[in-house]
């Protein structure tokens, strides 16, 4: 089984109840989460070779996680 770095759960661990809360709850928390972890796997997929890509695609992808990061993080604040 191969394990994905840096999946919402290692990201938050303290926050798992309130993550899977908001995510049955609220549709753009959802859609954030599921961005995020297709976003994730992307760059888990760049990282291992299993589908290589060019730094600066990559680097782009780095970006876009971190940014939705601190949005689902933001999100947690408040919740």
């Amino acid at each position: 089984m191969s394990h994905t770095p840096h999946e919402l759960a290692e990201e938050f661990p303290d926050q798992v109840g309130k993550i899977h809360d908001l995510k049955t709850t609220d549709a753009h928390f959802a859609k954030l989460m599921d961005e995020y972890h297709e976003v994730n796997r992307a760059v888990h997929r760049a990282e291992t070779g299993v589908e290589p890509m060019e730094d600066l695609a990559e680097s782009e992808l780095r970006k876009k996680r971190l940014h939705l990061k601190d949005e689902i993080a933001a999100m947690l604040a408040k919740a």
